[in-house]
């Protein structure tokens, strides 16, 4: 019996201009690591054929299953505000769709799986390591309800990859509602081709926007949906302490989903100018500037969108600038929303925005632990005795306790009892998040040792991040100062 895909590709359906048509480099000795049976199932796959020798094969590339239509994806993009006409899909092939149970169109790529006709001279392969800590985070953010990729297979090749070193070589077969990027549009606003514009927008609307397909101006509307997801996406990354690392317009995806994990971090202590990306040596994408480079990226795309809003230039670039001005406000009434949660305020009042900040400057003063606050705040919602557990994070108590006080004075305000407040703020504050000083040490032992027990354990903490999990206590500690993780590296 072999194994089954039912693929109803569309994008490669579209003109040649989109993609190139290339097939997987075959490898010599494909392995699996982890399959996430979960997600296999819910995408209409059978687990058990996936685990199959068969199976392992087309995860690794090694074998094309029946019904695929593999590509490498064109497009452009800003690299660091640097602005490259030609990127597209080196390292990464589409192999097809699959409309899953929930009746969700989802990309089926293998990335790692060789060399493209975008390769630009790369190898088109990836190592274990960035393939284990993309599996890792995408997982862990969809445990965390954040929009995103998903992982659905690691394996290892059987080959070496040369890097600094040789490592092991590896690939990872991640799903996506698409791959489409604001770059994509950029590829052919760069070319002049608006015809091409028109067919991925019309692409876009179909499969991501349906409901603004018979609007009366659907690609204003297109650009408004993309703005509104971004915005939602930009709060959701900040509210647990998240940094992209590489927030180029090639790495943002018009369907709002947190994609291409390359030199990502958590925050460890609160510090709104982190930066751990090894590459990102002037600070453009730190964690507080997130947001400022999402409106940055979402400006390239309204300049894309320029010429099938209207004829008249300047009329369309008013147009576009005035739907561009609604994300300041819907990123801030997202944030502020969020914190209003993290915080265990139920209900909206003067005030509130300058509670958080304090507490947020209090934090960044004390450099205490962002995620673990948080966690201890929920508890100390619950009983004020337990008040001591956050004061300890901060160097100076009366901090706390001065800002301790407000809040208390601000939660009186709402009727919802301890219990309740408490048990909403646990919702909202994880007590696991995939710490960097974890995810090094999963890749240290699976490269090092061809130990793969401390990565499944992991993720077995991260699958319920909000939950408490007495036999995993520790790894919601923060690192040691010797285990402190300061640079992060992108996979290429």
């Amino acid at each position: 019996m072999t194994v089954h895909f039912p693929f109803q590709n569309t994008y490669a359906a579209l003109p040649e201009g989109f993609f190139a048509r290339v097939a997987p480099t075959p490898v010599a000795a494909p392995r699996l690591v982890k399959l996430n049976r979960p997600l296999a199932a819910r995408l209409g796959l059978d687990p058990d054929m996936l685990e199959s020798p068969e199976g392992v094969e087309i995860l690794a590339g090694k074998r094309v299953p029946n019904g695929a239509d593999p590509i490498a994806m064109a497009y452009a993009g800003h690299q660091f505000g640097y602005f490259v006409p030609q990127l597209g899909d080196g390292r990464a092939i589409l192999l097809g769709e699959v409309v899953d149970l929930d009746g969700v169109r989802r990309d089926i790529q293998l990335k790692g799986s060789g060399p493209t006709p975008f390769s630009r001279q790369g190898d088109g392969r990836a190592a274990l390591g960035p393939v284990l800590r993309e599996y890792i985070v995408s997982e862990a953010m969809a445990a965390l309800g954040i929009p995103t990729t998903r992982s659905l297979a690691a394996t290892i090749t059987g080959e070496s990859v040369m890097r600094e070193t040789a490592l092991p070589g590896a690939v990872l077969t991640r799903v996506a509602s698409s791959h489409i990027r604001v770059g994509t549009f950029q590829y052919f606003a760069s070319r002049g081709d608006t015809e091409g514009i028109k067919r991925l927008a019309d692409h876009v609307i179909s499969r991501h926007y349906p409901h603004l397909a018979d609007a009366e101006h659907p690609y204003h509307t297109l650009l408004e949906g993309v703005i509104a997801r971004q915005a939602d996406l930009a709060a959701r990354w900040l509210l647990v302490g998240f940094i992209h690392g590489v927030m180029n317009t090639d790495n943002t995806s018009v369907s709002g989903e947190t994609i291409d994990y390359g030199p990502c971090a958590f925050l460890d202590h609160y510090d709104p100018a982190a930066v751990f990306s090894s590459i990102d040596e002037q600070g453009r994408y730190a964690y507080a500037n997130q947001p400022r480079i999402a409106l940055w990226n979402l400006t390239r795309l309204a300049e894309c969108l320029l010429s099938l809003f209207s004829d008249d230039k300047d009329q369309a670039v008013d147009q576009a600038q005035a739907i561009l001005g609604d994300f300041p406000g819907k990123f801030t009434d997202a944030y502020q929303s969020g914190l209003r949660q993290k915080l265990g305020l139920f209900s909206r009042r003067d005030g509130d925005e300058a509670l958080a900040q304090d507490f947020l400057d209090a934090m960044a003063k004390a450099k205490a632990d962002f995620t673990l606050t948080f966690r201890r705040l929920s508890d100390a919602a619950e009983d004020a005795s337990r008040d001591n557990n956050v004061r300890q994070l901060f160097a100076d108590p009366l901090t706390y306790d001065e800002w301790a006080a407000r809040w208390r004075q601000r939660m009186g305000d709402e009727a919802q009892t301890p219990a309740e407040r408490a048990s909403a703020m646990r919702a909202v504050n994880p007590a696991y998040i995939p710490r960097n000083h974890r995810i090094e040490a999963v890749i240290q032992a699976a490269v090092g040792r061809d130990d793969f027990a401390p990565f499944e354990e992991l993720l077995t903490v991260l699958s319920k991040p909000y939950e408490e999990q007495p036999p995993f206590a520790d790894y919601a500690a923060p690192p040691k100062p010797d285990q402190r993780v300061l640079r992060t590296f992108c996979g290429t």
